[in-house]
Order: structure tokens, then C-alpha cells, then sequence
């Protein structure tokens, strides 16, 4: 929460645009980049689709398994390719006779060891490695080229290792050589492999090799039946589909090779963020001016498609309704509005579906659809967190039936219902998600800042412990803030405005009066005046300090913002009037400041803080009202609303004439209701005591 109010209340100037500019590029990010084949089937079950035919002409692949074989097969006539290098011997010789030389060896010795030398190199010395490595391919033989270039087949068992050729010349010394003074010549150091891997000839065979091993069986030509409605699914029918999926997915793009399919789903998504943008600019400016509600929207409409982008690598499509996606739809339905969560949640549907496979989007489409609809319509009054767990249910009945009934109208086959029962599982498991949603709203409302409806309701039980506070000091403005709020629902109801908010905000509205409550009328007792003393402006400065000192409780007290809206704006920037005309009228010759006695403000900016403002001064003077009339009422009501008109308080609140004429309507009847007269009640008069008197 700390890190989203640093953005928003630090003003740093972000466009609106640019956040959906990056929520487009995340979803980007985590698309599949497979095509969309659209056709899902199993081996050995029936093919579930009308009659398909080869649009092109394709090869039929072969298996991996079948290519696999095959080319182990081939690869068992392969042999590796060595070369001699007549270099290394000459070199070891030579050098063997300088070095035994200068060591004064004898010449018989030289000779022994010469003779064996060339003669273990004729053979052809091979390294130990790849000894090895030629065994652990079982291989018996390898290819020798010469230095002609001519390729020989060799038995493995013809060649020396260094350590068999050391072996094979100790073995075979004659008996007037010493050993001893024969392993101190230390001929190891002679004895270097001159049977070299010849890594390029050996890669060009086995290619040549590899190649003649066909990746096709066959080809489909253009117009040529591949299957039809019913079919078994055999394997050679599968093969044949799956042929014809890979040519498709190379047609499209690949992971490697995406190809214009990026470009088309980069079109599609913008188009459907746009629409969602273009929306909130035209039809809820508040929203979309609002960072915050920026932010949590585009993370509703982000988090689910990456999401299922994740799922879609799997493969496992089914599973994609464990997505709990009605969450986002909850969400948005408690935090802003109806349209909104559902215009959000037709956003979000479109862009997972494009990261399925064809022939599965209609389904889920639809199927997202009529939950999203379930969702706005059992949450239409949001009053009890209890209905966010019958909403669960009804989405969960949503799931089910509607699963079903697809599976009847398309395939015409109960069976396959009870085939894929599974998802029936996931529809529960989904439920369980969904049912959790309250916890989310909790979170939200801490992050975010929002406030819910069942937040709302319970910030307004008058038993809680400020409100009791601002009954017990200030109890004239308790009852007043308990007419407003009577006022203001009923205007809210009437033009279709949040009423469960503003009769909040209208119980809170002026808390700041706790602090210095007997200098307001309504907590004044009688004959008892504290502003006697004080100067115009000294008590114009106590009046207007109660807006900010209710901002202070709130804070306190950890009230919402959208409670402290109300608190800031219910005078707007309107003037302490009483005080101002009186000063103006006791110095009719001075320049009168008037910020002295006009209230800090802002104005309205929402319906809702409009409709308090009204209120608030409407019930304020109807107190002073001695003739309690319906003209004198509505006469009164008109004057006072026109004239916040006419100083331009509402201005900034998307608030219309209509509106204005109908909370005027709405607030004379009830004032009028409030205020009538009672009727005397006769008292009983005492009869006189008759006494008789008999004569």
C-alpha cells in the first residue's frame, strides 16, 4: 500500500495510457507462441468433429519413435573414422634415439627399442579414451584412412593402447636385455597415439548415414478425406492428424519461429485493451483518472492471462478451469461497479481464449461468460460477506450446468460427460477458489484504499465506538449527522447514486465538532452563547476548524479516504456566511479578506459528497424554520441548493440538473415528513363529584 500511495500521492505524472501500454506488453510476454490448432482427440476414441480434409498437401511424418528406430538401426552399420599420422612416429623415434644417445644407452638397447617402436606404430597406436569410447559404441571395427586418403576397415584389436604397446615391448625383450635397465630408458615417453579421431569425416558419414532415413511415410494431397464425424482414431489416422498439426503450426509460427502470429495476437490484445480503455475514458472518468483504480483494474485484467499462459504450456487445456476467473469480476463489482466488472471480466475472457486451442474457445467463452453474468447478478447488493459464498455456489451450478448442456447440444452423446468427469472436479475445486474472495477484499481494501459495501455498513453501525464518542460530546451533532444521513440516502436511492457510501459519509461528516462542540449551535445550551467575546473572525476560524479537525479523527481513527472525502468537502470552499455577513455589516467601509471565513475546501467531485453538501445545509437551517409550512420548506430548499449553484460548489461533481431537481423534491418531502406539527393531545378533564342529597 505504501509503495502504490508513494506513486499516487507523489503526483508523479504517468499517463493513464502508458499503464495499459505495459499491461499489453506483459501479457505479450507469457502468450503462447504455438499456432492454434483446432482440433483436440485421442487415440482409439471417435472423432468428435464433422469430415475434415487436407486443405494443402502435407507429408505424413513419421513418429519419433518409428524415426528413433530406424535411425538406431542405420547407425549400427556406422564406424567411426581414425587417420594415421606418420609424423607422430617419426618424431617419437627420432627423438628416442637423440635422447638414448646422449644418455651413453647402450647400442644393442637402442636397437631392441627402435625395432619395437616402429613396429607398435605400424600397428597403430590409439589412445585410451578413444578405445573407450569406440567400445562403448560396440563397435568392433573403425575406418583407417591413409595418407592416400584411402579408408581401410580395421579390427579395434589390431591397434595398441600406449600402455599395451609398453606391455607388448617389455614382454617380448630378449634375455641378455635387462628389464631393469630397460624401464629406466622410461619408453612411456615415446609411445604417443598416432591413430588420430577424424571428427569431420566421421560427422559426414553418419549424416549420409542418417539421411537415408525417410522422415515421411506418405503424403495427403489437397482435397483428400482425412477423417470423418465417428471415427476411430487409430494410429495411423493420429499419425496423419498430427502431421497435419505440425504443417499447420509451421504455417503459423512457432516458438522459434513466430512468424505473423505475434503480430496478430500483439492486434488483438491492443484492440481489447483499448476498448477497455476507451471505456473507462467515456463512461467512468473518475476510474479512469484515478491511478489507483487504474492500477487495480489492469491487474485484474493482467494476472489471469498470464496465468493461463502458463497453463497453455502444459497442454493440459482442461485444467484451465481451475482458474478461478469470476474473482476479478467479484472484485471490481465490490470496489467500483457492475459495468465495469463486467466489461472488465468480457476483456479478460478474450484474451485467455486466445491462448487455447480453436475448437475449445467457444466453449469457454460462453461458459465465462455466464459466470461473469452469475457474479453481477448475485452480488446486485452487496450487504453480507455471507453472499460472496453463495455467489461461489451459483458459480459453481453456472459451471456445471453449463458444461452439460454444451456437451448435449454439440455432441449429442451423454457419455462424453461422464468421460471427462474430471472437470467436474475442477468445477468444484474452482468453487473453493471462489469462495476465498472474501479474503481478497479484505486485501484490496488495505492496498488499495477501497472501501466495500459490507465495509460500509459496518462503519456505519452507530454502536461503534467514534460514533458513540460523537453521541455522548456531541450529541446535537449526532442527531443532526443522523437527519442528514436520512436525507441523503433517500436522494441517493431516487438518482441512483451510491447510498450505503454517502450514508456513511453523512455519519461522519462533521466529527471534527467533537473538539470544540458547544461553539456549534446544535450542542449550545440555551442562554449560553461562546462566541460572545470572540471576533467575527476568530469564530469563523473555530467553525471552518472543524473540517480539518475531522480529517485528523478520521486519520486517527483509520477511517477510508472515500470517508475522509466527505469530511473535506461537505462545505467545499463555501464561506462561513452567518460570520461574513455579520463582519461585513459591522465594517461596511473595510476590504474584507475573503479567505478569513471561507472553508479549505475541495469541492465536490462525486456525486455522492454533492448530495451531502446538500444536505448537510438543508437540515442545518430547517432547524431555524418557525413556520414549518410546505412552501416554507421547499421555498427553503430551493434557495439554499440554488444558491450552491450559483457559487459554483458543484462544478467539479459529475452531478446534473435532473439530479439536483430531484434530491430538491426528495429533500422537501422529507423535511416536510421530519417537521410536521403533531397533533395536541386533548388532556382529560376532571368531572365534578355529584353528591345527592335526599331530602
Amino acid at each position: 500500500m505504501a509503495q502504490i500511495d508513494k506513486i499516487i500521492i507523489g503526483k508523479i505524472k504517468i499517463p493513464t495510457p502508458v499503464f495499459f501500454i505495459v499491461t499489453i506488453l506483459i501479457i505479450m510476454y507469457f502468450l503462447p507462441r504455438e499456432g492454434k490448432y483446432k482440433y483436440t482427440y485421442t487415440e482409439n476414441k471417435p472423432w468428435q468433429y464433422g469430415l475434415l480434409t487436407a486443405p494443402f498437401n502435407f507429408h505424413i511424418h513419421k513418429s519419433d519413435e518409428q524415426v528413433k528406430l530406424e535411425k538406431d538401426s542405420i547407425l549400427r552399420s556406422y564406424q567411426p573414422y581414425y587417420q594415421v599420422d606418420q609424423e607422430i612416429s617419426k618424431k617419437a623415434i627420432s627423438q628416442f634415439t637423440q635422447d638414448a644417445s646422449a644418455k651413453s644407452v647402450p647400442p644393442d638397447y637402442i636397437s631392441y627399442v627402435t625395432r619395437k617402436l616402429n613396429e607398435v606404430y605400424k600397428a597403430g597406436v590409439i589412445s585410451a579414451e578413444d578405445y573407450d569410447k569406440v567400445q562403448q559404441l560396440n563397435k568392433k571395427q573403425i575406418q583407417l584412412r591413409n595418407d592416400n586418403n584411402i579408408a581401410s576397415t580395421r579390427h579395434l584389436a589390431s591397434f595398441y593402447t600406449p600402455k599395451q604397446a609398453y606391455e607388448k615391448i617389455m614382454s617380448d625383450a630378449p634375455s641378455h636385455v635387462n628389464i631393469a635397465h630397460l624401464k629406466a630408458i622410461n619408453i612411456n615417453d615415446y609411445l604417443n597415439p598416432n591413430i588420430q579421431y577424424d571428427e569431420k569425416m566421421s560427422s559426414n558419414m553418419k549424416e549420409e548415414l542418417l539421411k537415408q532415413v525417410a522422415l515421411y511415410e506418405g503424403e495427403v494431397q489437397s482435397g483428400e478425406k482425412i477423417i470423418d464425424r465417428g471415427e476411430i482414431v487409430d494410429s495411423h489416422t493420429k499419425n496423419i492428424l498430427d502431421s497435419y498439426n505440425t504443417e499447420v503450426e509451421s504455417k503459423v509460427g512457432t516458438k522459434s519461429k513466430p512468424g505473423w502470429l505475434i503480430f496478430g495476437e500483439l492486434i488483438m490484445i491492443t484492440l481489447l485493451m483499448m476498448t477497455l480503455m476507451v471505456y473507462l475514458k467515456f463512461y467512468r472518468l473518475h476510474e479512469y483518472r484515478n491511478k489507483k483504480s487504474i492500477i487495480f483494474i489492469l491487474i485484474m485484467v493482467g494476472i489471469f492471462p498470464i496465468i493461463t499462459g502458463l497453463m497453455s504450456d502444459t497442454k493440459m487445456f482442461s485444467l484451465m478451469y481451475l482458474i478461478p476467473f469470476a474473482i476479478p469480476t467479484i472484485l471490481i463489482r465490490t470496489f467500483i461497479d457492475s459495468r465495469t466488472a463486467m466489461t472488465t471480466h468480457l476483456i479478460t475472457v478474450f484474451i485467455c481464449a486466445l491462448m487455447l486451442p480453436l475448437a475449445q474457445m467457444p466453449q469457454f467463452i460462453v461458459m465465462q461468460i455466464l459466470v461473469g453474468y452469475m457474479c453481477i447478478f448475485s452480488l446486485r447488493n452487496l450487504s453480507e460477506r455471507s453472499q460472496l459464498v453463495y455467489c461461489s455456489l451459483f458459480i459453481l451450478l453456472t459451471y456445471i450446468v453449463t458444461y452439460t448442456a454444451w456437451i448435449l447440444c454439440t455432441e449429442g452423446n451423454p457419455s462424453l460427460i461422464f468421460e471427462n468427469s474430471r472437470l467436474y472436479i475442477y468445477f468444484c475445486i474452482n468453487f473453493v477458489f471462489v469462495s476465498f474472495a472474501y479474503l481478497l477484499v479484505y486485501v484490496c481494501e488495505r492496498v488499495f484504499g477501497f472501501i466495500s459495501e459490507v465495509s460500509m455498513i459496518e462503519l456505519s453501525n452507530t454502536n461503534r465506538p467514534l460514533l458513540q464518542e460523537l453521541s455522548e460530546v456531541a450529541p446535537g451533532t449526532f442527531q443532526h449527522s443522523m437527519q442528514v444521513s436520512t436525507l441523503v440516502v433517500s436522494a441517493a436511492q431516487r438518482i441512483g447514486a451510491n447510498a450505503a457510501l454517502v450514508r456513511t459519509g453523512a455519519l461522519y461528516h462533521d466529527i471534527g465538532k467533537m473538539v470544540n462542540p458547544i461553539f456549534f449551535t446544535e450542542n449550545q445550551v440555551e442562554g449560553i452563547d461562546p462566541h460572545a467575546g470572540l471576533s467575527e473572525k476568530e469564530s469563523a476560524q473555530i467553525i471552518i476548524g472543524h473540517v480539518e479537525e475531522g480529517v485528523k479523527i478520521a486519520k486517527k481513527h483509520n477511517l477510508p479516504q472515500q470517508i475522509i472525502d466527505f469530511i473535506e468537502t461537505h462545505h467545499g470552499k463555501g464561506k462561513a456566511k452567518y460570520f461574513y455577513n455579520s463582519y461585513v455589516n459591522c465594517h461596511p467601509d473595510e476590504e474584507v479578506d475573503i479567505n478569513d471565513f471561507t472553508y479549505p475546501g475541495p469541492n465536490p467531485f462525486t456525486r455522492e459528497t454533492a448530495l451531502l453538501m446538500m444536505a448537510d445545509t438543508v437540515e442545518a437551517a430547517s432547524r431555524s424554520l418557525k413556520d414549518n409550512s410546505k412552501e416554507a420548506i421547499t421555498e427553503l430548499v430551493n434557495r439554499l441548493i440554488d444558491s450552491q449553484v450559483s457559487d459554483g460548489l458543484f462544478k467539479s461533481a459529475p452531478i446534473t440538473f435532473k439530479d439536483i431537481e430531484l434530491t430538491k423534491e426528495v429533500f422537501s418531502e422529507k423535511l416536510i415528513s421530519m417537521r410536521h406539527m403533531r397533533v395536541a393531545y386533548p388532556e382529560l378533564k376532571k368531572q365534578k363529584d355529584e353528591t345527592l342529597i335526599e331530602e
